[in-house]
């Protein structure tokens, strides 16, 4: 982590036809370079061995902390986060305070909206705004970033922000009548989301539209071209299958973390016809 100097590493291990007493071997050995042997100028601070199936083998990811902390922290934009090793989190601190501080610009949220954050992961998006909204609404399917995302609120003394642990497809009915119901009285609600590379599930888009109350969406998005059939549903006429006035794609622009390489993320505002 940048500001506060944590360093996290998590070393995938495929034993193959290894016995057990083998692989505790390799542990240990791992653990004495990293800990007190050559390794141990590199200062890590959270170290975890996860070992994983070899190909074909139908094996659940397994994660144990050699040494160090279970967690560490970054601090984004004057607010305090907990990482868990498999959460996701931005590594380019700078760049992601820029790409915050933008969301939040185009989301043109006050003290009446909800934010509901799609993919919310650590809960970073959401909780930087919270201080300045009604209620943030996030959905995430990787249980350890939602307890991180639920201890994050508890460290920065946020109290209006909740979170779902679930593929959004699966919850997406449910949160939307949370949202529905959070907007009802004179306030309005944006989302935003962030999903991975392949974009959101169709079901999840076809909600979004038929919430009325959403007028403003913020996308973002690390591979455009893989999330292309998203963008043509949020824009595309109404039909059947695609209930809910569609929105319009006002502007886009892109956000480099990544120097260095072809990625970017792409950031999207659509608002409906009647949002300017």
């Amino acid at each position: 982590t940048l500001l506060t100097g944590d360093v996290m590493a998590v070393v995938d291990f495929t034993p193959r036809k290894l016995e057990q007493t083998e692989i505790e071997t390799v542990k240990e050995s791992i653990k004495e370079f990293y800990s007190t042997g050559e390794g141990k100028d590199v200062n890590i601070t959270s170290f975890f061995f996860r070992v994983k199936g070899g190909k074909g083998e139908n094996v659940k990811p397994s994660s144990e902390l050699l040494f160090g902390e279970p967690h560490v922290y970054e601090s984004l934009l004057n607010l305090r986060f907990r990482i868990s090793a498999e959460a996701f989190f931005q590594v380019n601190t700078a760049a992601t305070e820029k790409l915050y501080q933008l969301i939040s610009d185009w989301c043109n949220a006050s003290s009446t909206t909800t934010i509901l954050d799609v993919c919310c992961g650590t809960g970073t998006i959401g909780l930087s705004m919270a201080k300045n909204v009604k209620h943030v609404i996030g959905v995430e399917m990787c249980p350890q970033a939602v307890e991180d995302a639920e201890a994050n609120a508890t460290i920065n003394e946020i109290s209006n922000a909740t979170f779902h642990c679930a593929k959004v497809e699966d919850v997406i009915h449910k949160i939307m009548s949370s949202v529905q119901s959070s907007s009802s009285e004179a306030g309005d609600a944006v989302a935003v989301v962030d999903p991975p590379r392949a974009g959101l599930h169709k079901d999840v888009i076809k909600m979004l539209r038929k919430c009325t109350c959403i007028q403003r969406l913020v996308y973002v998005s690390c591979n455009p071209e893989s999330a292309l059939d998203n963008f043509v549903d949020l824009i595309r006429p109404e039909t059947g299958r695609h209930k809910g006035s569609p929105f319009q794609m006002v502007k886009a622009v892109p956000v480099d973390l990544f120097p260095g390489t072809r990625h970017c993320e792409l950031v999207i505002l659509f608002t409906r016809p009647t949002e300017v």
